[in-house]
């Protein structure tokens, strides 16, 4: 099912069912009863309740508060952070996009340069904005989790049909909480730990150590996988069991960073079940970006979604398209505005395009525009990236807002071409049940869709540059350079690293964020991580 407004219906309709975390208190506020006097015990007895609660969940994704009509981001959801600031993807950009060679930004807001100069600290407020998002979709996940045990929905007398859809949509609830303690696991290491039987009342939650969070993730995915709806069934913008194998498959990839060792062979068995679930490329690679990318779209396992009418957000696609927009852009031929003259690229990623100009995914705005960046605040330094558009692919049209402020466009978190470079990396890093002619045609198929050249031979280093060529802008790029060691090492500079023009080396300990000073404070159980 495509139906892109039922998923925004319910988005806007579950504002009145949200739970309003305070910051710099996270560590005592990870659970709470839904607001406005509508308590659980009334709300779960109610079966019409269940899918607004559940995409309170969803919305926690896509929007920074609890909203109204003119603003998504409006009543936030993290106390004294704006919500469009502090939004769950917009900050997800910031980690995996801006502390990279992918993207610099412009403005000079407190806290921001420090994020691709590698030069952030404990206090950052974006660090915390993240790390409170995250603890949010957790906070409001365990609420739903612990309301729809098979005691509790047999207590409220959920039945038939509407007893197995909540049992579906509790472990939605479950894959959700999993993919944010997955980012907690990626981005800081060693978390609070908290489910919907953690009693929090009488002490603060416990730490749990990255390996153990890993164990944790990959046993809730597991269960997910069985008992999520079949692959392609669910509504769109709505987790299933390809979901759960998406992310399993991320998961394994990285394994040997979270554990010591490797699971390749089990990233290749992930790969193998989503590719044989029926999904397929989109034909053309823009279009996936685009205002009307929910229609006829095979390629996209989960997306976040956006309306401009309905989850009116200043993060998501709405950041995406307009802060890229600057200098001498049209702003009118993405569907907006106008433009806010601040995310560019590096010649990094512009050299990965060097040998293929054809290539759609190397689409980049360079009237007016250096291709050096001496200084990051001015926005002519550097290409301007065109990645996400407020244009319909079908028609040319303008997104849905006829004010130019919001945008269409959903953002994908998992899709096809991900799958595939996963299965190519993880075959050329040894793992079994893959072999390298079949990657390499996946490769192929990814760059003849784009226009690209194609090549001959693969290996692993081969993966690292191409999926920034393929992935670019959609949060994967520091977990793929860790992975790779060149994060932080001499190995590999670009603009700007360290904070200095030509790039440098950084230290290690950059490859996690600290734990928010806060929540050190809050939390006696919490130990920060080192170098922090």
């Amino acid at each position: 099912m495509r139906n892109k407004y039922l998923y925004k219906k319910l988005i806007i309709g579950s504002i009145v069912l949200g739970t309003v975390i305070s910051a710099g208190s996270c560590s005592r506020d990870l659970e709470r009863e839904p607001s406005l006097g509508l308590t659980s015990a009334v709300l779960y007895k109610d079966f019409n309740n269940y899918k607004p609660a559940l995409a309170k969940i969803y919305a926690g994704l896509a929007i920074g508060g609890q909203g109204d009509q003119n603003n998504g981001d409006a009543n936030t959801d993290i106390g004294g952070i704006d919500g469009g600031f502090s939004n769950y993807l917009r900050q997800m950009f910031s980690m995996q996009v801006l502390t990279t060679d992918e993207a610099v930004i412009a403005w000079s807001d407190s806290g921001l340069p420090e994020m691709h100069k590698m030069a952030w600290d404990s206090s950052n407020p974006f660090v915390t904005a993240i790390y409170y998002r995250i603890f949010n979709v957790i906070a409001v996940s365990n609420e739903f989790i612990k309301n729809t045990t098979d005691e509790k929905l047999a207590t409220n007398g959920i039945s038939g049909s509407n007893l197995t859809e909540a049992k579906y949509m509790r472990a939605e609830a479950r894959f959700l909480r999993a993919q944010s303690y997955y980012h907690a696991l990626d981005l800081f290491g060693n978390v609070p730990y908290i489910t919907e039987t953690t009693d929090i009342i009488s002490s603060a939650p416990p730490r749990i150590a990255r390996a153990e969070l890993f164990k944790y993730v990959e046993a809730e995915l597991l269960a997910c996988a069985n008992d999520l709806k079949d692959a392609r069934t669910n509504e769109y913008g709505r987790a299933d069991k390809a979901a759960a194998w998406s992310l399993l498959a991320r998961l394994y990839l990285n394994a040997q960073v979270y554990t010591g060792t490797g699971r390749y062979t089990d990233c290749i068995t992930y790969c193998n079940k989503i590719i044989s679930a029926g999904y397929s490329l989109k034909p053309n690679y823009g279009s996936l970006f685009m205002a009307d990318n929910n229609v006829a779209n095979p390629e996209v396992i989960l997306s976040v979604n956006y309306d401009g009418t309905s989850t009116k957000t200043y993060g998501g696609s709405t950041f995406m398209v307009h802060a890229a927009i600057g200098g001498s852009m049209p702003a009118d031929q993405f569907g907006v505005n106008g433009g806010w003259g601040g995310l560019r690229t590096t010649k990094s990623l512009v050299n990965l395009f060097a040998g293929s100009p054809n290539d759609q995914r190397g689409n980049f705005y360079t009237n007016g525009q250096n291709l050096e960046i001496n200084n990051i605040a001015t926005f002519t330094d550097g290409y301007a990236f065109i990645k996400y558009k407020n244009i319909k692919y079908a028609n040319g049209a303008p997104g849905s807002d006829a004010s130019g402020n919001f945008v269409d466009a959903d953002i994908p978190l998992y899709r096809l071409a991900d799958i595939y470079l996963m299965y190519g990396e993880a075959v050329m890093r040894g793992g079994s049940g893959g072999n390298a002619v079949t990657a390499l045609g996946y490769v192929n198929a990814l760059r003849t869709r784009a226009g690209g050249t194609s090549v001959a031979s693969i290996n692993t280093d081969f993966f690292l540059d191409e999926r920034s060529r393929e992935m670019s802008w959609e949060a994967t790029r520091r977990t793929d350079l860790i992975r790779y060691g060149k994060f932080t090492s001499g190995s590999y500079v670009w603009p700007w690293k360290g904070g200095v023009k030509d790039g440098k080396a950084v230290e290690d300990y950059r490859n996690l964020f600290p734990i928010p000073a806060n929540d050190i404070v809050a939390n006696p159980n919490l130990v920060q991580n080192p170098g922090y």
